[in-house]
């Protein structure tokens, strides 16, 4: 079997456009991978087409060899636009190992260790500005399934909050906290947005609200900034999905800068390299807690990772996307009490719609987090994408 050719698809998602594709072989049989890489959809799409000439005519079982020569032979090595870039076709190669031997692909990285992983919701919250709409909306969320809850409370802040803004903060997460209980787990999204001092005021007054963890509570070049928060704090950290492949994640995980892993499979270099941090996290005991908000084909293969990986510990799951997202994939997602489970299809047990794909061109959209639209990530049409018949529509 050899490799014929990359196809690429970017479809609109509303905040953001997937980057689909497809690796196809000489045998007829070809396998689907994802590349999305948030607002720079079109620069990663590229980037895929240029790994296409390096490739074709060669056996895509080789997978560890496709990831090193193309690694190697990039020269300017990491960063996010080449590793979206493996990651995708990556996907797409183990997608055909799986088919053309018949099994799913966690079957291929030593079987399973569970059947299904639990989820925390994101998206939950659209539209919510004040705190007791965010109240009422995760009180939803919680109606419709999920026992864990992330958001990012903050609004449009950068370093620095002003003391009304710290205040209303505090008003949402308590106001969340109140509406769905103490048993319910609260993950408090920084987005990467707070000098040191702001973090660690931050931290420290969340805690009486007993929060899960504290997500990038600065910005993600600085393993050290990040160390001192977790240092003077109390409240767990979590950080990663702006960090790739294995070598970025080392200093965090050495210097146990972090409570919880964070890669993101779109963006780390594929589903063996995210294996590789996983298995460096599990000789430190850190729980792996992949970054998730993306698209149907990374959410597919991360569950195969999810199946077999001992130290995985929660997925991110979106609580609603557009209204659409269902004729694009033959996605088969099912969330039962909060926990979604492992498909047992072959490859990554999922395929793309292209004519449906190219329905929805791609359109350019900008970062929410600083222009006071933050809560705007999904339309006001979007619906659960989840099989649970007893979810609620999400913004109904």
């Amino acid at each position: 079997m050899k490799i014929t050719g990359i196809k690429t698809f970017v479809c609109d998602v509303y905040r953001t456009n997937w980057v689909l594709l497809k690796v196809m072989t000489d045998e007829g049989l070809y396998g689907v991978g994802e590349a999305t890489l948030e607002h720079r959809e079109l620069t990663v799409e590229q980037a895929v087409k240029e790994l296409e000439r390096y490739i074709v005519g060669k056996d895509p079982h080789n997978i560890e060899q496709f990831w090193h020569e193309n690694y190697r032979d990039a020269y300017w090595r990491g960063g996010p636009v080449l590793t979206s870039a493996l990651s995708g076709v990556e996907m797409a190669l183990w997608d055909i190992k799986g088919k053309a031997l018949g099994v799913p692909v966690y079957q291929l990285l030593g079987g399973k260790v569970r059947d299904s992983i639990p989820c925390y919701a994101n998206a939950w919250f659209v539209g919510a500005k004040k705190p007791e709409e965010f109240a009422a909306k995760a009180a939803q969320a919680v109606k419709g399934g999920f026992t864990a809850l992330k958001w990012d409370p903050f609004g449009s802040a950068w370093l620095s909050l002003t003391g009304e803004e710290f205040a209303t903060a505090m008003d949402c997460i308590a106001a969340v906290r109140d509406a769905v209980g103490p048993t319910v787990k609260l993950l408090i999204e920084g987005h990467g947005r707070f000098d040191v001092p702001t973090a660690i005021k931050i931290g420290r007054a969340i805690e009486r609200y007993d929060i899960e963890w504290f997500e990038e509570p600065v910005p993600p070049c600085d393993c050290d900034a990040l160390l001192e928060v977790k240092r003077r704090t109390n409240v767990c950290i979590a950080a990663g999905e702006r960090l790739y492949t294995r070598w970025d994640f080392r200093d965090v995980i050495e210097k146990h800068a972090v409570d919880y892993l964070q890669p993101d499979l779109s963006h780390t270099g594929g589903i063996l390299e995210l294996r590789k941090i996983a298995a460096m996290a599990e000789c430190h005991f850190l729980p792996v807690c992949p970054h998730n908000p993306i698209g149907a084909i990374t959410n597919a293969a991360t569950l195969q990772i999810a199946a077999c990986t001992p130290n995985f510990h929660i997925l991110e799951t979106m609580f609603n996307d557009v209204d659409y997202r269902a004729t694009l994939t033959t996605e088969q997602s099912t969330l039962e009490n909060g926990r979604m489970k492992i498909p047992d299809r072959p490859g990554l047990g999922i395929d793309i719609n292209e004519e449906a794909l190219q329905s929805h061109p791609y359109t350019p959209h900008n970062l929410r987090h600083y222009n006071g639209n933050l809560t705007m990530i999904r339309p006001t049409s979007a619906t659960g994408w989840f099989g649970d018949a007893e979810a609620p529509t999400p913004n109904a």
